[in-house]
């Protein structure tokens, strides 16, 4: 099953990073923030949103930053998505 989002709407897959400290101690994904980078999985056409023309400026497969507490998560065939506006979207990264 794929998801298609619509309007100005992205779907993105968290990129999950160990974290190691200063001391050498290895953290978990569990144990740390909710991570801020993500991968772009797919891309909505744009066009009229709520009255104003919005052209979409990422791509498939773009790294980007994301709001900290942005989009609602979505679980299909056990990975989880999340699916938000464009403009919860910070910057890309390169």
């Amino acid at each position: 099953m794929t998801i298609k989002p619509l309007g100005d709407r992205v779907v993105i897959k968290m990129i999950e990073v160990e974290e190691t400290t200063r001391s050498g101690i290895v953290l978990p994904g569990t144990a740390k923030e909710k991570p801020q980078v993500a991968e772009i999985v797919a891309v909505g056409p744009g066009g009229m949103v709520d009255g104003k023309e919005v052209n979409m400026e990422v791509e498939k497969g773009d790294r980007v930053l994301i709001s900290k507490y942005a989009g609602t998560e979505v679980k299909m065939d056990g990975t989880e998505y999340t699916i938000l506006k464009q403009s919860d979207i910070l910057a890309i990264v390169e």
